[in-house]
């Protein structure tokens, strides 16, 4: 089994910035690769970023050159660090492992709001 907690998260106004933090534990070895979602109210859950054990990353567009994800595989923790936030970025992120085998774990969220 493996275990998400996630921390970070908070209000923040518009060109503002902010780091989500996901610490993984219990069977990190099983761990393939670890990511971020997000939803936001009445819209569907879209993946916002991804990294992979080897450090092979993506991002959605609309997040690209303001969000970086990055992972700490020793601590087993990945982070998103969001810069330039936008009202549009308001949501709840969600932390994601992807295991070798087995079904994706999720974090238990944490709400990302931008507004002035």
């Amino acid at each position: 089994q493996v275990q998400l907690v996630q921390s970070g998260g908070d209000l923040v106004q518009p060109g503002g910035s902010l780091r989500l933090s996901c610490a993984a534990s219990g069977r990190t070895s099983s761990i393939i690769a670890m990511g971020w979602y997000r939803q936001a109210p009445g819209k569907q859950r879209e993946l916002v970023a991804r990294i992979t054990r080897s450090s092979s990353t993506n991002y959605a567009d609309s997040v690209k050159g303001r969000f970086t994800i990055s992972s700490d595989n020793a601590k087993n923790t990945a982070f998103l660090q969001m810069n330039s936030l936008k009202p549009e970025d308001t949501a709840r992120y969600y932390c994601t492992a992807d295991r070798l085998v087995g079904n994706t774990v999720w974090g238990q969220g944490t709400q990302v709001t931008v507004s002035s």
